[in-house]
């Protein structure tokens, strides 16, 4: 079940290409078009915040990226305060067009996901992703 059509939620990046929200905005990880994408401006670390008004168990994280502007050295953090963030879990994404899951090791309960890139394939650590799902 993916969380995220399922749950109200307010999602927060890092940054947006020129901060051309209208091109490459945030809303474009959850429209389910091959033809949009959020694409974060150059810097590292870029990340992904989503707030979820109620609790939920996360066990799998869903990225497409596109090839060339994927995440490297990545990873989850998790807790109910953005203020009380933990490390969950690392994860390696490889560099290439398709989707690809991120199963955690164990399922984690939370209601603040944040998903860190803590580098980038590109050579100025921009990310582009063309979706993005969460999976109880």
């Amino acid at each position: 079940m993916d969380i995220l059509k399922d749950k109200t939620y307010k999602c927060g990046v890092s940054s947006v290409l020129n901060k051309d929200i209208k091109s490459y905005g945030k809303k474009f990880l959850f429209d389910d078009s091959e033809e949009t994408c959020w694409n974060s401006d150059s810097g590292t670390p870029q990340w992904i915040l989503i707030t979820i008004d109620e609790p939920c168990t996360l066990s799998t994280i869903s990225i497409e990226f596109q090839g060339g502007f994927a995440g490297k050295d990545c990873h989850l953090e998790a807790g109910t305060d953005s203020k009380n963030m933990k490390k969950i879990q690392d994860f390696y994404p490889n560099d290439i067009n398709t989707i690809q899951e991120f199963k955690l090791d164990k399922p984690i309960e939370g209601s603040i996901f944040k998903i860190v890139f803590n580098s980038s394939t590109d050579l100025f650590g921009r990310i582009i992703i063309y979706k993005l799902s969460m999976y109880s």
